[in-house]
């Protein structure tokens, strides 16, 4: 259990913060930036929420990933090192449930025609600002584990690849299963 008694500790007052296993690093790391835009992908995902309380299982969806955003930034938080005991991961069952969920969405879509631009309702357009952000995350992510020396689960990188589809999938669906989609109409304003 977590427990949170001061929210401010003065300890980043110099420009750096700390990991899960106490490193410093500064503000700037990739990887905070990693798990910083995690968490930024939840809360755009927090704001989608709030028009999605008459939706329940699709609510329940959303809530699930956040739930699952907050493990991936603890994972990225706690850099897998050899000898060290394992701390929370990202897991293959939370991608899998991922993709269960993306392909119960994307069977009822209608076929698409064009690419879509972000709108539609306001639930459509806020997927698409989580969306965006995802892939932000997911490229850092990407160009963290690249680094020498700086390990990221493949589960995790993989529930972010599957996330941003997922988000895209979604804005669909809020959007009457496709039919309320906003087309893009190439060269239409020349």
């Amino acid at each position: 259990m977590v427990v949170l008694n001061r929210i401010y500790t003065k300890t980043g007052d110099d420009g750096t913060t700390a990991l899960g296993t106490g490193e410093r690093r500064p503000k700037y790391d990739l990887r905070i930036e990693a798990y910083g835009t995690v968490d930024e992908t939840n809360a755009a995902i927090g704001v989608v929420r709030l028009h999605t309380r008459d939706m329940p299982q699709f609510d329940a969806m959303l809530g699930r990933i956040q739930n699952d955003l907050f493990d991936l930034g603890a994972d990225l938080a706690v850099p897998e090192r050899e000898g060290k005991a394992e701390r929370l991961r990202v897991v293959v069952g939370q991608v899998e449930r991922l993709e269960r969920d993306i392909d119960a969405l994307n069977d009822k879509l209608a076929p698409l025609t064009s690419f879509v631009l972000p709108g539609g309702t306001p639930a459509a357009a806020y997927l698409h600002v989580a969306r965006t952000i995802c892939r932000r995350a997911e490229r850092v992510i990407v160009e963290l584990a690249a680094r020498p020396g700086e390990p990221v689960s493949a589960a995790g990188i993989q529930y972010m690849n599957r996330l941003s589809d997922f988000l895209f999938v979604a804005s669909r669906a809020v959007n009457g299963n496709g039919a309320g989609d906003v087309l893009w109409v190439p060269g239409q304003n020349r």
